[in-house]
């Protein structure tokens, strides 16, 4: 059984990124995916859909998305609802962060996982259990 961990929008926008410059990234993103069993947040599903929607460069056809949901099936989704969003909340005054990177943190540790892989936060940030890794650095 692989071990499960907390993913970020941007790990999986490299994933399926066609743009040659992301070769290297996308490469290790897959990667990571396949040595994890992925969790993630309704958020990490709406930006990753937005995204790919919204940045050409990316090339992320529609055949994608469909494929990108359809994997999703097999990941633990946490909703994000009230108790999540007063304990982001709670993150975003306690660490002076944005309310998105907050609402993740807050997935990302009530989730239960220990790693949390981001591009955008932290490198080696630790909240309890949980450490936030730059799966790109």
């Amino acid at each position: 059984m692989l071990e499960p961990a907390f993913f970020d929008t941007n790990v999986f926008l490299y994933a399926y990124s066609q743009a040659p410059d992301d070769l290297p990234k996308r490469d290790r993103a897959r990667d990571l995916l396949l040595r994890f069993a992925p969790v993630v947040s309704t958020q990490v599903l709406q930006k990753f859909i937005a995204a790919a929607l919204r940045k050409p460069a990316l090339a992320i056809a529609e055949p994608q998305l469909d494929e990108f949901l359809a994997l999703t099936a097999h990941y633990l989704v946490l909703p994000v609802d009230r108790p999540l969003i007063l304990h982001a909340t709670t993150l975003r005054r306690r660490f002076s962060i944005s309310h998105g990177d907050s609402t993740l943190l807050a997935a990302a540790h009530a989730s239960g996982c220990s790693t949390l892989y981001s591009e955008d936060l932290q490198h080696g940030f630790a909240l309890d259990q949980l450490t936030i890794v730059n799966p790109f650095r």
